[in-house]
């Protein structure tokens, strides 16, 4: 296995996509995902969006604001969904 120049790697195309026997779920996930952050990754990391290694919390949560509102999501799902079962089956009138 050739290693070649460590300090300053050459990056080639990313591995091929296998083929699916769901091609439209694969779609539906890649779509959701899109959607869900649109922004491609920083070349630079975490230190490339936030501005320093640990002081640039609020610009993270900026480009990372898609998966915030899906777990907000989630979780209000989460908890909510048993109180409604409940007062629907303790509140039956």
């Amino acid at each position: 296995m050739e290693l070649g120049n460590i300090s300053q790697p050459t990056y080639g195309p990313g591995p091929e996509a296998l083929g699916s026997s769901t091609p439209g779920l694969v779609g539906m996930v890649h779509g959701f995902l899109r959607l869900v952050q649109p922004n491609a990754l920083p070349v630079g990391g975490c230190t490339a969006v936030g501005g320093s290694r640990w002081g640039g919390g609020v610009p993270l949560l900026l480009y990372e604001l898609g998966f915030l509102v899906c777990a907000a999501i989630g979780l209000l799902f989460v908890i909510l969904m048993p109180l409604v079962g409940c007062c629907f089956c303790w509140c039956r009138c």
